[in-house]
């Protein structure tokens, strides 16, 4: 015995600091025993205070911008942009698409005006595209050889155009086809004109068959010169707030006014909507969705991990309550000291049952050990307190530690995490020792003979001692492929790829993602002026990593004088066509008019048919005016609607951009300076992603080359970027801070070296099996599970401890113990409540509920097999130093 008090183990004056430590919790549980309904009814009255208070007070954030520290310094560039720009905020973005580009624009300027006229539901509402300005000065726009080649085709168009001009209707379109025809004879090239005549052959089809569709004249004229694509519609939302989706009752009104739209009621428009709050909206409701039924669940699958633990309803019904009293009282504390829940903190109820459930289920485990030799339950509940409180205590301060760990970062959102979980595992081993013992001696549970332990558990210790050399060995050779697996594990900093796929915000900004031109993580810039402007756009512009710039000097575009000239020279030679647009045609067309045009231009491309190849659109067109003469009247007349409906207003639109007059920065319109000047002249110089920039590496290539340009730029690539870094580095901050808690801690307890360095290694074999697990079933990590790590160190740390203070108590048998017992079930309740996140529609929280569930699975490895083998191994070589000291 001689040795083993002079190896630290068994001295007298241990036993006596230990029993010094665990009197106050013995004293506590001995009173709240004693005095059981009292403290029972003291507990409910706070709690229910408490859940008073924070019904009144306790406020959801649901501002993703808020989960990071406002002294960041990325933090404060997006602050600045807000502030300089706030029109890019708290946006829902309609995105506006239709079979052609007028149907389009005319769906999303109805849109932008009923959302503009609805003051209940938002603020202001914008069309940006709509702007005058395109129209009217959209050419000076275009680079000189683009202007040239579009007003070649414009020109070499003029007879089709003047005879569209003279007679805006379907008879004007197909005497311009019979001129297109007798150009053939001519000897004229049909070819760069093959896909105007493919488009109205193609309209022309769908009317003889009883469906006749707009024809797009943007398309055919101006090539798109009034845009085309999607349209987007900018809506400032009035917000809800204090509630979980604060936009959602604009964005439903939003989706109802576009269902009352002509072409989205046709079905030729369609309307999707995102921006950050839809995304935000959406995120929230991922979070709760099936949270009552996974709730529900998960209390069924915990109640039954305790009969199976405890066997007696009397045992479980005061752990479940012990452990809402705690989560109450957790909620309480975060409404009082916090005050706010955020996307990240709210989860800290799910963490707060999986981990908190573990002190009530240990000690009622070893309460009902010890009631094995102790009938009385006055006896069994202190001696409970003396055997397990110091573990318990220990395990919940370590925890708590790894929670607190996160409090001093800039990581706010996990920072508030960790502060309110931190607190709810302190809350949680005061109800332990409190309302615990209270509602035990009121359930009066009975004495169970029956002893407890693992299945297969003496077995088990047997082979451990028996093979601890082998076993260690290979947790040696995971604990080298877990090293090797963590080396390799990316960071995934992509925001979205924590969202739910499947929502209507992220499948709409799914679409725009593939278009560099419309790609969310754009990075941007102020410069002092316009000429400083154009210099930086150059050298952004040069760079392999930016698909295209965007800044103030766009809409001031250069060679203007050039363009002007061009655009006269196109004006005077079109001017005969622009005049007879401007003036109405003396008769309306008839369906006898129609059919007379039908048969001449049948004859005129019949006429010249051999000269054609056999592809010719020409010949098509042919068949398909056999096929329209057979048409009513009334089917006659729906085509010349169909075909006329954008034909004035596109014909408008090519005289009025050909009228373009300068630009400069004083007269552009307010709405666009608005985006790119500030009032003291400074331009905003918009960098546009290439597609590599989809992915984490190359956004952060593309981040980096822009900085390495413009250091104080600014934007989402470049937040996002930060905002991964930031991340990271308070991670290994509370990694840090964690670690040393907890080792201090531990030296604090154990007074030696020993029992720290068993506890951390076996910590240190759990984390390595996390990334090799994590590896193997390709699990990146993110900014959502990232938080699953440190506090893998206080779980770990838990059922470590229990193991090590059993052996330094001198228990020689780990899985066949009551402890092991407690751990394996305590592991089951945490492990169902994590299955709870890991269940969740949302991607980032899914994701943090699965690396907690193999986190908890490595420890559980490391805790009931490589600590028993590494306590084996060090009990062989005390006894062989007792030996050799014998």
């Amino acid at each position: 015995m001689a040795g083993w008090s002079l190896l630290g183990w068994g001295s007298r004056r241990r036993r006596i600091l230990k029993e010094q430590a665990v009197r106050p919790i013995v004293v506590i549980v001995s009173a709240a025993r004693r005095r059981a309904w009292f403290t029972i009814v003291a507990c409910v009255l706070l709690a229910v205070a408490g859940l008073t208070y924070a019904a009144q007070h306790l406020r959801i954030d649901t501002d993703t911008d808020n989960l990071f520290a406002r002294s960041l310094p990325w933090r404060q560039a997006a602050i600045r942009e807000s502030r300089n720009f706030p029109q890019f905020d708290r946006l829902i973005v309609a995105v506006v698409r239709a079979a052609t580009p007028e149907e389009a624009q005319e769906t999303a300027a109805a849109l932008n005006a009923a959302l503009a006229a609805d003051k209940k539901d938002f603020i202001d509402s914008s069309y940006p595209a709509g702007d005058e300005f395109y129209s009217h000065e959209g050419l000076l726009l275009l680079p000189p050889d683009r202007l040239a080649k579009l007003l070649t085709s414009i020109v070499a168009a003029q007879p089709f155009l003047g005879q569209l001009a003279a007679d805006p209707s379907a008879r004007g379109l197909l005497n311009g086809l019979a001129l297109i025809a007798q150009g053939v004879q001519a000897g004229a090239n049909l070819t760069p004109y093959d896909g105007a005549l493919k488009s109205v052959q193609s309209n022309l089809q769908a009317a003889a068959a009883g469906r006749p569709v707009p024809l797009s004249w943007q398309s055919l004229i101006g090539g798109n010169i009034g845009g085309g694509g999607d349209e987007f519609v900018l809506a400032h939302p009035v917000l809800n707030q204090g509630t979980l989706q604060p936009g959602g009752v604009a964005t439903a009104a939003l989706m109802h006014i576009a269902a009352t739209l002509p072409d989205v009621r046709a079905g030729r428009a369609t309307v999707d909507y995102t921006g950050q709050i839809p995304l935000s909206d959406e995120q929230f409701a991922s979070l709760t969705h099936g949270m009552v039924t996974g709730g529900i669940i998960s209390l069924l699958l915990i109640a039954l991990w305790l009969y199976l633990a405890v066997r007696s309803w009397r045992l479980i019904v005061p752990i479940l309550l012990t452990l809402v009293l705690g989560l109450a009282l957790t909620v309480s504390f975060a409404a009082i000291f916090i005050g706010v829940l955020n996307l990240i903190s709210v989860a800290f109820a799910i963490l707060f049952i999986g981990l908190a459930v573990d002190f009530a289920i240990q000690f009622c485990v070893r309460l009902r050990d010890v009631h094995l030799v102790s009938d009385e339950l006055s006896d069994a509940i202190p001696r409970t307190a003396r055997e397990a409180g110091g573990q318990i205590a220990l395990a919940a301060v370590a925890t708590s530690c790894g929670f607190f760990a996160f409090a001093p970062t800039s990581f706010i959102g996990v920072a508030e995490l960790g502060i309110i979980a931190g607190a709810g595992m302190l809350i949680a081993l005061s109800c332990t020792i409190t309302f615990l013992p209270a509602l035990l001696r009121v359930f009066s549970p009975r004495t169970n003979k029956a002893p407890l332990g693992l299945p297969y558990g003496e077995r088990m210790d047997r082979f451990l001692q028996k093979r601890r050399r082998g076993v260690l060995v290979v947790f040696a050779v995971l604990g080298l492929a877990g090293a090797g697996a963590a080396a390799t594990i990316r960071f995934d900093a992509n925001p979205l790829n924590t969202k739910d796929p499947n929502t209507e915000s992220m499948r709409t900004l799914s679409k725009l993602l593939t278009n560099p031109a419309t790609n969310p993580f754009y990075a941007d810039t102020l410069a002092p002026n316009l000429a400083a402007a154009r210099t930086l756009g150059a050298r952004f512009a040069a760079l392999p990593q930016v698909s295209g710039v965007l800044s103030g000097a766009t809409f001031v575009p250069e060679d203007q004088a050039q363009k002007l000239a061009m655009l006269a020279q196109a004006r005077n030679i079109l001017a005969p066509t622009l005049l007879a647009a401007a003036t109405p045609p003396a008769t309306p067309v008839s369906a006898a008019d129609i059919r007379v045009a039908l048969v001449k231009t049948q004859q005129a491309i019949a006429d010249v048919a051999p000269q054609l190849p056999k592809d010719s659109p020409l010949l098509a067109l042919a068949a398909t005016l056999v096929k329209l003469e057979g048409c009513d009247d009334a089917q006659l007349m729906a085509m010349n609607a169909a075909l006329t409906r954008f034909l004035p207003g596109e014909l408008s639109r090519l005289a009025a951009s050909l009228n373009a007059a300068p630009v400069t920065v004083q007269n552009l319109p307010e709405s666009i300076a608005a985006d790119w000047f500030l009032p003291d002249g400074q331009v905003r110089v918009e960098a546009l992603p290439a597609a590599a920039a989809q992915t984490t590496a190359g956004l952060r290539q593309f981040a980096k080359a822009v900085l390495a340009i413009a250091p104080d730029a600014g934007g989402p690539a470049i937040s996002t970027i930060a905002t991964a870094q930031t991340i990271l580095n308070s991670f290994r901050e509370a990694a840090l801070l964690a670690f040393l808690a907890i080792t201090a801690i531990l030296l604090l307890v154990f007074r030696n070296l020993r029992g720290p360095v068993l506890v951390l290694a076996t910590l240190g074999m759990s984390v390595l099996l996390t990334a090799l697990f994590a590896k193997i079933i390709g699990l990146s990590i993110n900014y959502a599970n990232i938080i699953a790590l440190p506090l893998l160190l206080g779980v770990g740390v838990s059922f470590n401890v229990y193991f090590v203070m059993n052996f330094r108590m001198g228990i020689r048998k780990f899985l066949s113990s009551a402890t092991a017992h407690a751990v394996l079930f305590s592991a089951l309740t945490t492990g169902t409540a994590f299955g709870t996140l890991a269940a969740s529609h949302d991607r980032g929280t899914a994701s943090m509920g699965v690396l907690l569930l193999i986190s908890l699975l490595a420890v559980l490895i490391a805790t009931s097999f490589f600590l028993p083998a590494l306590l084996y191994t060090v009990v062989n070589a005390l006894e062989n130093a007792r030996k050799k000291k014998s």
